[in-house]
C-alpha cells in the first residue's frame, strides 16, 4: 500500500473531499505507475481520480465505529515515528554492510 495514502475513517473533524481526492490520486498515480499522466492518458487519469473519489467518500461516509475519534495531529505523529523507525533500520541494515564490506577488504 502506498504510504502516503492515510486512513480516513473515524477522524475528528471527518474526512474532507480534498483528503479523498488526494488519497484517490495517489492510489491511481501508485496503479498507473506515474505521478504525472502523458496528455493522451490525462482523461482516463482524472476520470479514475474522480470515480475513486466518490467510491471513498462514500465509503467513509458509510462506514460506523465505537472507537474514539482520532485527531489528524496524533496520527501524523504515528506515521511520523513509524517512518524513523523504518529509516534508522535501514541506516543501521547500510551501516552493517558497509562495515562488512571494509572487514572483507582487509
Amino acid at each position: 500500500m502506498c504510504r502516503n495514502i492515510v486512513p480516513l475513517n473515524n477522524l475528528d473533524p471527518a474526512a474532507t473531499d480534498e483528503e479523498c481526492r488526494d488519497a484517490a490520486l495517489q492510489y491511481v498515480r501508485k496503479i498507473a505507475g506515474t505521478t504525472t499522466p502523458s496528455q493522451v492518458n490525462r482523461e482516463a487519469f482524472e476520470q479514475a481520480v474522480a470515480q475513486i473519489a466518490a467510491a471513498t467518500r462514500q465509503l467513509v461516509d458509510g462506514l460506523t465505529t465505537s472507537a474514539p475519534p482520532k485527531t489528524r495531529e496524533a496520527e501524523a505523529a504515528k506515521r511520523r515515528a513509524r517512518s524513523a523507525d523504518r529509516y534508522e533500520a535501514i541506516r543501521v541494515f547500510q551501516q552493517q554492510k558497509r562495515d562488512a564490506r571494509a572487514a572483507a577488504e582487509q
